[in-house]
């Protein structure tokens, strides 16, 4: 291993292999003598399949170790005598965080089965890599706002200041998420996905001795494109007229009911899609020009994303149907996609570019949104539904088991923070329960309460512990050691006339 980089303090080995004289057996090459010589075509199907697993699952373990550890701190940090999970703001941080980590696990069990199945997605595992790493960041950031001075102080105690501090990295390799929003996945997905524009492109590029059978087939493709733009301008059209109504006249806790919750949100996914398949054949009026419009492109990667997630959650949903509470956190995050790909498709509206812009805007406005703000109902996951889903990530929960599940547990007495946490979750909740009950009863406890809720407030006062240390580095630790600040301040007073202030 030759001269390597240090990303961050983390354990991501990358630097050059060198050697001399290096003989390599030909059965040791992957696809024997035949695939010599296709070695970067291998690394870039690695790279497409790879990219929307690795780090994506990163994030996905991320985001529960999230909301088992950080959830259990809310309940078991106290501030003026009350958990810090009963706070608003701690709520709002931790049910995003939550709903976040339902969208990320729920998108790489379908990447991993898409892959599963041998299929190379570069379009979809570029949407995994840029989406679910830019989510894992945000879960990161809420999580050290709620842990706060436990989350900043380096030491055993801090399980989340190396992931913060890693975070760039996840975000950073592999095609950088800005380059991969701003030009990869729409640049790479408006004409492969197309059911006709590729043919149209290839009869283009057909030799001069085929130019007739060109023409011919330019002039079909053309007019299957007009009718599936005309297509998707009514559909966008009816089904936004439709979607809006069932939104309007939805009941704010029709979510519990699972079959109702799949219905109605795999109804406003459609609706968003044709709304996105309308904005995509408009995009061709830009022609080439479209490679160089990267705030439209990221734009409508944000909106294809959000999409298919969504459909990624309904996906997860169905499969886990049965876990108590999870029919809240998937309307929680629904709610969220579906804002976040209706708000992408207003700002591409707004903002289409082009000498044809104004016109492609008006027709995109027409066909997504024919009533204004009527027509983009969709917002934000009202306070009750935050509480709810915050609620269940704080206390012992089905939930909170479906997150925890594979969460590394160290055996018991062995220090580990994230796993006393878990555990003491619902201790503390017991003690809490039981000091509740005792003041709305107006009695003394039993010994045997007195001996619950101190072992609680034991525990509790261990696990808000930051580290310390009595020197940080090798040269501190010297005798006669003074701090260079203190130097310089001593240095700076001896040249003064006037020593001290009266």
């Amino acid at each position: 291993m030759g001269p390597r980089h240090m990303p961050l303090n983390s354990a991501f080995m990358n630097g050059t292999v060198e050697g001399d004289e290096v003989w390599i057996p030909m059965d040791n090459i992957l696809g024997g003598q035949e695939c010599c010589g296709v070695g970067w075509k291998m690394f870039v199907e690695c790279l497409a399949e790879g990219r929307g697993v690795s780090l994506p699952a990163g994030s996905a373990g991320a985001g529960r170790a999230i909301v088992g550890a950080v959830g259990a701190y809310a309940r078991v940090r106290k501030q003026f005598r009350v958990p810090i999970a009963e706070f608003g703001g701690i709520q709002e941080a931790l049910s995003t965080a939550g709903s976040d980590a339902l969208i990320t696990i729920a998108g790489t069990d379908l990447m991993n089965a898409i892959v599963d199945n041998h299929e190379a997605p570069m379009v979809v595992s570029s949407i995994m890599k840029q989406n679910c790493t830019e989510r894992g960041r945000r879960m990161v950031e809420h999580g050290m706002d709620i842990a706060a001075g436990s989350a900043i102080c380096r030491g055993d105690n801090n399980y989340l200041g190396n992931t913060y501090m890693g975070l760039p990295i996840a975000i950073t390799v592999e095609g950088a998420n800005i380059m991969t929003r701003s030009f990869q996945i729409i640049g790479q997905g408006l004409t492969r996905c197309h059911p006709h524009m590729l043919e149209l492109i290839q009869s283009l590029q057909a030799p001069k001795e085929e130019e007739d059978k060109a023409i011919a087939i330019f002039t079909k493709q053309f007019y299957k494109v007009v009718n599936h733009g005309v297509s998707n301008f009514a559909r966008s059209l009816t089904r936004g007229v439709g979607a809006t109504v069932s939104t309007a006249t939805r009941s704010k806790t029709a979510y519990t009911d699972g079959n109702k919750l799949v219905d109605y949100h795999e109804k406003q996914l459609l609706r968003l899609s044709a709304n996105f398949a309308l904005t995509a054949d408009l995009c061709f009026t830009l022609g080439g020009r479209l490679k160089f419009e990267e705030l439209l492109m990221g734009r409508l990667a944000d909106a294809m994303g959000a999409i298919f997630l969504g459909y990624a959650t309904l996906h997860h949903y169905s499969r886990q149907k049965g876990v108590e509470g999870l029919e809240a956190i998937t309307e929680h995050a629904m709610l969220r996609l579906e804002k976040e790909a209706q708000d992408a498709l207003k700002e591409a509206s707004d903002n289409f570019p082009g000498p044809l812009g104004p016109v492609a805007s008006t027709v995109m406005k027409l066909g997504c949104f024919p009533l204004g703000s009527l027509t983009r109902p969709y917002q934000a996951p009202s306070d009750q539904l935050t509480k709810e889903v915050s609620r269940m990530i704080t206390n012992p929960s089905e939930l909170r088991d479906f997150f925890t599940d594979g969460v590394y547990m160290a055996p018991e007495g062995v220090a580990h923070q994230v796993s006393d946490l878990i555990r003491a979750l619902p201790i503390c909740v017991e003690a809490d329960k039981i000091a509740s009950t005792l003041r709305r009863e107006k009695r003394e406890p039993t010994s045997e309460e007195v001996d619950k809720i101190a072992k609680a407030e034991a525990i509790r006062d261990v696990l808000i512990q930051v580290d310390a240390f009595p020197h940080l580095t090798d040269a501190e630790g010297q005798e006669g050691y003074v701090r260079p600040a203190l130097v310089g301040t001593e240095e700076r007073l001896s040249s003064l006339d006037r020593k001290k202030f009266a």
